[in-house]
Formats: structure tokens, C-alpha cells, sequence
């Protein structure tokens, strides 16, 4: 039997350790992978000698401490562009060879990561079952003719059968949560836009959105980290705002429950009870629980499949379908075909409606922070599914499809077993932008941990104390901090008077210089300036990281002299906070050049020598 892949906070620490290296790794990675392409997992596979190449490279890195996802495993849905390899989106006719990578991939390869294949999916993922695919039905990694829940099928099979750390997939309707609660595993739905979708087969392209399976919370906020980012190539990417950049503390957060009225779980009562149990143990940690509606959910969820959005999936098939119907699996085509029932006026009905629904969802919003919800109301066979394929994809639904219409961001988390074996999981629901709060919460419920927190060496852990429960949320930067206001320096005194908590040490990526600038006191004015693109001396630099009130910014800004000022700095671990930079017209050939030291205090204890 294959050994497992771990996860990337286990793969990290022996990597740092010396326990192992990106060549063995491979090794492992391929051990477990003989045979597989083509099936109901993997439709593709990297050749082994590529994959050997990749880690070769990595091991030979001269500082593989600057690439977050250093020699991680890690899978794509087979929607997703990886240059060289052919996307089938579940179709072999459909399939064409990509010329360059999805600029989602791009970016996790480029923080170190080793791709290994591509993963089966509900053919056009249009589906939340496992069994819509020419490639084989997914069985969940439980047995028992389970489905592995869809569309992104395969993805969540590698991740939970640990042959990668992690995969990404899509979630459209569901996709990237209903599989993660089949297989026992985290699934993060992401806000749309967070993460690109360039370079994804489209199935509703406004609605659409790239998600991550791991093992673990903290592993799938590391992968968000280092994956998102806006595209010049995609229209539909969105930023992270500065003031989502710091997650709430649970024990400040109004949690949301569907009365039992709103609630139904199909017969199923160990689903029902496993939910209670969840809630129970939510309600430990956060500041307060209210029971809230669904109606308004479940009125836009309905429009995903009997509203016009249908029509929106035959965007980019419907050429396809027409050409080529023999290609498409019936209950696929079924499902693309209904789309063409709708015409403009439909569609202008349904965004007003849609409209209508998310204004009283906004005002939800406004009472709580989180609403939980199951993610499944109940489980499925494979046998089951093909006795009712539209219908019981509809119950797998329930919870999941009103998500992205109402642009909401969520994360699935494993909730044990019920007493008849069934894999139980919930969910966590929250505006636009509320990833990182969602994950910290989802993290102390299922291992006591903190993802959203930042160590003292500025990567996920333990975060500062929570405030009081009745202190209510408060909003909060992150603020890199490169010189005299460090901690013990002359200028520290203006954060802490503002309320700026220290996070701890940290560094920035490889980007930038360091310069020493005179000042008349005689202790010289650290500027932090990032290298032209072309230049090749851009340097890691030690910063701090601190908590400062989003309402005290202004007063910070007020007291920075020029030529600094307040930028995005990009961090080793892919994340861009805030941070203070220096215009680069300050720093000529005059000006001390100190990136050589590593960062501020380095180069004055140095200098003291």
C-alpha cells in the first residue's frame, strides 16, 4: 500500500527539518499514482520524469524558505488550463491542449508547489454527484457505494486518499463543498473572483469560482494565500480589501442557525443529529447564536437550476452540444439543453428577483457574521443517484447552490459519523470577503487552531487574544513594518498610542532593496523599495507584522514623513498587506544600500560591531 502524502504544515516541518526532500516526496507521489490515469481519480498524470524534474529543481534550490508551498503535491480539476496537458472538462472530444497555465496554477507553481495531474469530474462540471463522467463514477474513499459528491470528484478523492496535499477545483453550485463532505475532508469556496478563473472551461462563467481541498483548515488558507490575485486575463477577479485582511476572533462573532422549520434532512435523522452536535459545539465558541431564516436562500438557490442561469452554462457549449450531442453524456445534455427554454426576458426576471433576495440577505448580514448550515442534507449511493439523477442532485444541493448568486463566501468542515457510518460535515456561510473569518472559526472548531492568526514567524497559527464576547467585531489591518516603528524602536510609540497590537516577525518575498537614508537625529530612516520587475537583486527583508484599528490608519498616515508612505508589500508567504515603502526617487546612488543585512535591526546590530 502507498504511503500517504501529508499535509502541507506536516510536509513543511520535514522539509525544514532535513526528514526529507522534494525528490523523495516525488517518489512517494508516484508509488501511488501506477495505473491511475484514466480513471475514475486521475484523467491525467505528469510523466514521471517531469515530476522528478520538478523536485529535482526545488531540491536544488538555494532558499527553498522563500517559496510557500515548497515541494507540496498538489492536484487540478481537470477544467483548469496546465500548459502542455490536455483539459477534457469531463469530455474526451471536448479536449484540446493547453498552451499556458491557468494563472491560478501558475501562481501556486511558482510558490513551490509540484503538480502531479489533473482529476476526473462530472463531465462540463455540471453535477454534484461523482457519476456524471465517460472517465468512471467517483466512490467516496468511505466504501459502501458511496458517492464521492461532485462535480470536482477526483479532486477530493486524491486529497482525502492522501495522494496529494491538496487540489484545487470549482464550485459553481456546490462542487467544491458537497465533494469535501463525502470524502471527510476541508473544502474552501473562496469569494468569487478571490482566485482566478481564467483559464477554466466555463460553467456558469458569472458564478463560477475556484475552490481547494486539504485535510485541514489551515492548509487550504495557506493555498488561498499563495494562489490568489487579480489577473490582467480575467475580468471577474477581485482583490482581497485591506480591511478583510485580518479574520475575526470567533468569540466576537454572531452565529447564525436555521430554525428546524428551515431545515430538512430527507428522512435522514443522524444527519439531523450530527448537525445539533455541530451547533452545539459553535456555539461554544462564539459570541453569540440567534435562529435566522433561510427562505431567501433557498428562493435564489432555486434559480441556479429552474431560472435562466441555466442557459448561461450553454455560453460556452452550446456550439459544442449542437456539433457534436453524441459526445455529451444524456444526462449532461439534459441538463445544458433546458437552458435553451429561456429567452432575454427571462433572464432580465431572474436578475431582479435575484436582486430582490439578496437585499434581504444583506440585511441579514447585518445581525449576524456566520451562518452555519449542513452541507448535505442527507447521503447518497451510486446505485441511488442513477435512479433519480436530476432529482437527487437537487437534494445534494440544497445548502450549497444559493452561494455564489448571492455572493457569499464558505467552508466546509468533516462533522463526524453518523450511527449508520455516513460521513456528516458542516458548513460555514458568510458575505463577500469574509474568507479568513469563516476559516479561523472553522479551524477552532475542528482542531482548536487559528489559520487566520499569524505566528511569530507571520505564517498561519495562533493569533492574538479574542476580546471580550460583547466587544462586537472589530475591524482590523495588518501593517508590515520594516524600521523605526519595529518593536523597542523611537517611533514604535506612534502604533501602540494608535492601538496596534504586535502579530509577530515575519519577511517580505524576494522583491525588494533596503536603504539607509540620512536624517538630522544621526539614526537614519529605513526605506523599503521594490526591485524593477527585471531586476534580478531583489532580497527577502525581516518586517513585523501588527494589528492596527482600520479607524486609526489616517492617524498613522498623518505621521509618516516623506518619501515613505503606506503600500501593498508582498510577504514570503505570497499574502499583500500593508506596509510601509519609499518612493524610489530617494534612494540615488548616495544613499546606503543595507539589503545585504536582512533587514533593520540586522543591519544595526551589525553596524554596532
Amino acid at each position: 500500500m502507498a504511503e500517504r502524502i501529508d499535509s502541507i504544515a506536516a510536509l513543511r516541518a520535514a522539509y525544514r527539518s532535513g526528514a526529507t526532500n522534494a525528490a523523495e516526496q516525488a517518489e512517494r507521489v508516484l508509488a501511488g499514482l501506477a495505473g491511475q490515469a484514466g480513471g475514475p481519480v486521475w484523467i491525467s498524470t505528469v510523466p514521471a520524469g517531469e515530476l522528478r524534474a520538478r523536485a529535482d529543481a526545488l531540491t536544488r534550490h538555494p532558499d527553498p524558505a522563500v517559496l510557500p508551498l515548497y515541494g507540496i503535491p498538489f492536484a487540478v480539476k481537470d477544467n483548469i488550463d496546465v500548459a502542455g496537458m490536455t483539459t477534457t472538462a469531463g469530455c474526451p472530444d471536448f479536449g484540446y491542449r493547453a498552451t499556458e497555465d491557468a494563472p491560478v496554477v501558475r501562481r501556486l507553481l511558482d510558490a513551490g508547489a509540484m503538480l502531479v495531474g489533473k482529476t476526473n469530474l462530472d463531465q462540463f462540471a455540471t453535477g454534484l454527484t461523482g457519476s456524471r463522467s465517460p472517465y468512471g463514477r467517483g466512490e467516496s474513499v468511505f466504501g459502501g457505494g458511496l458517492i464521492s459528491g461532485g462535480s470536482s470528484s477526483g479532486s477530493a478523492v486524491a486529497v482525502a486518499a492522501g495522494q496529494v496535499s491538496f487540489a484545487l477545483g470549482t464550485d459553481t453550485a456546490g462542487s467544491g463543498r458537497v465533494p469535501a463532505a463525502m470524502n471527510g475532508i476541508v473544502g474552501l469556496k473562496p469569494t468569487r473572483g478571490l482566485l482566478s478563473t481564467a483559464g477554466v472551461v466555463p460553467a456558469c462563467r458569472s458564478l463560477d469560482c475556484v475552490s481547494v481541498f486539504a485535510t485541514d483548515v489551515a492548509d487550504t488558507v495557506d493555498v488561498l494565500h499563495a494562489a490568489r490575485g487579480v489577473s490582467a486575463a480575467d475580468p471577474w477577479g477581485r482583490a482581497l480589501p485591506a480591511d478583510r485582511a485580518v479574520a475575526g476572533a470567533p468569540g466576537t462573532l454572531r452565529l447564525g442557525v436555521p430554525g428546524a422549520a428551515d431545515l430538512d434532512f430527507f428522512g435522514d435523522h443522524g444527519q439531523a443529529d450530527r448537525f445539533d452536535d455541530g451547533v452545539r459545539r459553535l456555539g461554544a465558541l462564539v459570541g453569540g447564536v440567534r435562529q435566522v431564516p433561510l427562505d431567501a436562500f433557498y428562493q435564489a438557490g432555486d434559480l441556479l437550476y429552474r431560472g435562466p442561469w441555466v442557459a448561461e452554462r450553454l455560453v460556452a457549449l452550446d456550439e459544442f452540444l449542437r456539433a457534436r450531442p453524441g459526445s455529451v453524456l444524456p444526462v449532461t445534455r439534459t441538463v445544458l439543453e433546458t437552458g435553451r427554454g429561456y429567452d432575454a426576458i427571462d433572464a432580465f426576471r431572474g436578475r431582479h428577483r435575484l436582486r430582490e433576495l439578496a437585499a434581504r440577505v444583506e440585511q441579514l448580514w447585518q445581525e449576524i457574521d456566520v451562518l452555519v448550515v449542513p452541507t448535505v442534507g442527507t447521503t447518497f449511493t451510486l446505485d441511488e443517484i442513477a435512479e433519480d439523477p436530476i432529482g437527487r442532485n437537487l437534494i445534494l444541493g440544497r445548502y450549497t447552490q444559493f452561494a455564489n448568486l448571492l455572493d457569499l463566501a464558505a467552508v466546509t468542515v468533516p462533522n463526524g459519523f453518523t450511527d449508520a457510518g455516513r460521513p456528516a460535515s458542516l458548513t460555514l456561510v458568510g458575505p463577500a470577503f469574509s474568507d479568513l473569518t469563516l476559516a479561523r472559526l472553522a479551524a477552532a472548531l475542528t482542531t482548536g487552531g487559528d489559520p487566520a492568526g499569524e505566528t511569530a514567524e507571520g505564517g498561519p497559527g495562533a493569533g492574538t487574544a479574542a476580546p471580550p464576547a460583547s466587544a462586537g467585531p472589530r475591524a482590523e489591518l495588518l501593517i508590515a513594518v520594516v524600521g523605526r516603528h519595529l518593536a523597542g524602536e523611537s517611533r514604535n510609540g506612534e502604533l501602540t498610542g494608535l492601538g496596534a497590537t504586535l502579530v509577530g516577525a515575519a519577511r517580505t518575498a524576494p522583491l525588494y532593496r533596503l536603504y539607509r537614508m540620512d536624517t538630522p537625529d544621526g539614526e537614519g530612516l529605513p526605506g523599503l523599495v521594490r526591485a524593477a520587475p527585471a531586476a534580478p537583486d531583489g532580497r527577502p527583508i525581516d518586517v513585523e507584522l501588527w494589528r492596527l484599528p482600520a479607524s486609526a490608519v489616517g492617524g498613522l498616515l498623518a505621521g509618516v514623513p516623506a518619501p515613505l508612505s503606506l503600500g501593498w508589500v508582498r510577504l514570503h508567504d505570497g499574502r499583500d498587506v500593508l506596509g510601509f515603502l519609499c518612493e524610489a526617487y530617494a534612494v540615488g546612488p548616495q544613499v546606503e544600500d543595507i539589503s545585504a543585512a536582512g533587514g533593520w535591526r540586522a543591519w544595526r546590530h551589525a553596524a554596532r560591531r
